[in-house]
């Protein structure tokens, strides 16, 4: 897929998004290739805490947090994109497997289990949401906002880690190219859009369809899906 011509973006505080237009052309762009819905994965600890805020925080916002104050747990000891530190991380239809595979890695020793959780494919179309080609730590990394920005996650070859070159074969339409591109969320994203909670075991389910009816929030579906963490 080719895309128009590109801004690069740059991290925007919250008041300045708060004065950007919706872009729903994004989203008729994302319903032509079949994208549902995004992916932000957290421990089962971050969850319950994501729940109670009713809101994912960025990792700038998540310490202020009363609710969170003793939940919080980031994916990433030591993040090496801090302009972007108050943008919440979201993959499109799956999960970024390599980050994935780092965080469980940094937190085995917590013992703790891990979800995922669906956001609706609207979001896609809020003030200030940034696309990324690749991960947003690495060089080669386009960022850029709007149709023109979401369109260059699914170019027919995208730069990644350690300059590798990714392209199109294999991948279905809903799919960007580089498995570790992200949808960059100012500030907080709301439970609202939660759409479903995807855990490992089935034991996590009573778990977390405790934290969601304590919060009358039982409409979220809840499921035993080990798959998407592959």
């Amino acid at each position: 897929m080719t895309a128009a011509r590109l801004i690069q973006a740059r991290p925007r505080a919250s008041d300045e998004v708060a004065t950007l237009p919706n872009q729903p052309d994004v989203l008729d762009a994302a319903n032509k290739l079949g994208v549902r819905f995004l992916v932000h994965f957290t421990t089962m600890q971050g969850a319950v805490g994501i729940i109670a805020a009713r809101a994912v925080k960025s990792r700038a916002r998540l310490p202020q947090d009363k609710y969170l104050e003793y939940v919080y747990s980031p994916n990433a000891e030591c993040r090496k994109d801090p302009l972007w530190l108050d943008y919440v991380n979201l993959s499109v239809e799956r999960i970024n497997d390599w980050m994935f595979g780092t965080s469980r890695n940094r937190h085995a020793a917590d013992g703790d289990s891990w979800v995922v959780l669906s956001f609706s494919s609207t979001v896609l179309t809020h003030p200030g949401v940034v696309f990324t080609t690749t991960n947003n730590i690495y060089p080669k990394c386009i960022r850029a906002e709007g149709l023109a920005g979401f369109k260059q996650m699914f170019s027919d070859t995208v730069i990644g880690r350690y300059g590798q070159v990714h392209n199109r074969y294999g991948k279905l339409p809903a799919w960007p190219t580089d498995r570790q591109a992200e949808v960059l969320y100012p500030g907080e994203l709301s439970c609202d859009h939660l759409l479903r909670i995807d855990v490992q075991t089935e034991r996590d389910m009573d778990t977390v369809h405790g934290a969601l009816s304590g919060l009358e929030l039982d409409e979220i579906e809840v499921r035993h899906a080990p798959e998407v963490f592959e």
